[in-house]
């Protein structure tokens, strides 16, 4: 909705116990081990509720529980990660069901406290259907930091860069299927793509000087890691980018609409890694950011991407372009077949780099594909 707010609601959780400030929950109510939700719309009053029955720990274990599942499940092609996904939709969602579906709500953003900001909310599961299939979904750090402008990115100017080449950073795994996703990009989007040793920070300040680019892609490692901020960091060419200097870079003004980052990984379980995760777009400079939340395949992050983009000119908002891409990989519309990522109709095929055949055999379909994904900051 153009005024930002209509038809969407804002959900924020806590468990009493945890100290510090949140959108959920009282300074009176500290002390007392059990989960609030807080439900925010543009046109009815707030929403809390106080579940006493959900204790901290209990919670906090799900959390750790369905995050590892999903990522060996995807191993073994199973799904038990659905236990804990609908124990945690029983929690987290199933109380408000009534209250979003008579606000008529179609997307959600959520503010979490300590321990739940790294949740991959896409993949809970009602034991009928994943939460993304009903609603596009975000995150911020806070309710104040929720920006309500709307934006549109039909036209939008895309500057993509991506780094295959690691072999003189020790330890960086090489991506060999960034060139592809550059290209498709470039391919499908207008403005300018570059690669390997032109990804630096001198041309990311300088481009955007020339041309102020709505949306900028950045194909790279990137690591929340746990203590300061200075120890995240987005590797470039020749430095690792230090999530505490995205502010150096000039993305204020004109404000950037969208940082994404297709190949990022954070330390699950690190309150300091997932604040840096949650905070990233307002680190950045940018209206929005969207990052993964652990290390999908080269493949599987090509997948998404390609769908991402595809979308992204005929969705209404940032958020709703992450959902249909989403939807199309749970849907199994996105394979691999001869050599080719077959997408949908939207998005198209791509040819594959021989270097990726071992991996051909991934089933998009599973939630450790898609789900790690996440919108940050203003959700459209």
């Amino acid at each position: 909705a153009n005024d930002g707010f209509d038809g969407n609601g804002l959900c924020g959780s806590r468990s009493n116990s945890d100290a510090g400030n949140s959108d959920a929950g009282n300074s009176d109510e500290q002390g007392n081990d059990e989960l609030t939700l807080l439900l925010l719309t543009a046109e009815d009053a707030p929403l809390k509720l106080s579940l006493s029955a959900v204790g901290r720990e209990a919670l906090l274990d799900s959390v750790d529980d369905f995050r590892a599942d999903l990522i060996t499940s995807a191993r073994r092609g199973a799904n038990y990660y659905l236990k804990p996904a609908q124990q945690l939709y029983d929690w987290l969602i199933a109380p408000m069901e009534d209250d979003l579906s008579a606000a008529n709500i179609d997307t959600l953003v959520f503010a979490m406290d300590e321990g739940l900001r790294t949740l991959p909310v896409a993949a809970l599961h009602s034991g009928a259907s994943f939460l993304v299939e009903e609603y596009s979904l975000g995150m911020v750090p806070s309710v104040g930091m929720l920006d309500p402008q709307y934006v549109s990115l039909a036209e939008a100017q895309v500057l993509s860069m991506g780094m295959s080449d690691f072999s003189q950073h020790e330890g960086l795994s090489q991506l060999p299927g960034v060139p592809v996703e550059v290209d498709a990009i470039a391919a499908s989007q207008s403005g300018d793509r570059f690669l390997n040793e032109q990804v630096t920070r001198q041309r990311l300040i300088r481009q955007r000087q020339q041309v102020p680019y709505s949306v900028v892609h950045l194909a790279t490692h990137a690591e929340f890691n746990p203590g300061r901020i200075e120890d995240s960091y987005i590797q470039l060419w020749d430095e690792a980018l230090s999530l505490g200097d995205l502010h150096q870079l000039g993305w204020q003004s004109p404000a950037l609409d969208l940082l994404v980052l297709s190949a990022c990984n954070t330390a699950l379980g690190s309150p300091e890694a997932e604040m840096g995760f949650a905070g990233l777009a307002i680190a950045s400079g940018a209206r929005s950011a969207m990052a993964s939340l652990w290390s999908v395949s080269d493949v599987g992050t090509l997948a998404l991407m390609n769908e991402f983009y595809a979308q992204l000119g005929n969705a209404p908002t940032k958020s709703s372009a992450l959902q249909q891409a989403q939807r199309v990989l749970l849907q199994g519309d996105v394979r691999i077949d001869s050599g080719q990522l077959m997408g949908s109709e939207l998005a198209g095929s791509l040819d594959l780099p021989s270097v990726l055949e071992p991996i051909f055999a991934c089933d998009f379909s599973h939630p450790y594909y898609w789900s790690s994904f996440t919108m940050i900051g203003s959700p459209w």
